[in-house]
């Protein structure tokens, strides 16, 4: 699992992001057992290997999923790009092979 943090995504980042995830399929599905270290663990490779995964949060409570994608993009040191519904899309910069440029 990532340590670090980075720097914040600007808004003009945020933007490009949500356009290369608009095609994707969610990566990562959480079912009724809800974060588990086993989840953390799926996401944490997802993102090393892609960097910017969905990821579907079963809960039905929103507030029960804001807390949900908090606790993920806190253990995952990820950041939230945007959040729709039951789906949240998440970046983390792979630090050894970056694949995706983002724009300043």
């Amino acid at each position: 699992m990532q340590s670090f943090m980075s720097t914040p995504l600007t808004s003009n980042q945020k933007r490009y992001l949500r356009g290369l995830a608009h095609p994707l399929k969610p990566v990562i599905l959480m079912g009724g057992k809800g974060l588990t270290e086993a989840v953390v663990a799926e996401l944490d490779l997802a993102l090393d290997h892609h960097e910017l995964v969905k990821v579907r949060i079963a809960a039905d409570d929103r507030e029960a999923r804001d807390a949900i994608i908090a606790s993920l993009v806190e253990q995952s040191g990820s950041q939230l790009v945007q959040r729709v519904g039951h789906v949240a899309c998440l970046y983390r910069r792979n630090p050894e092979a970056s694949q995706i440029p983002l724009p300043r």
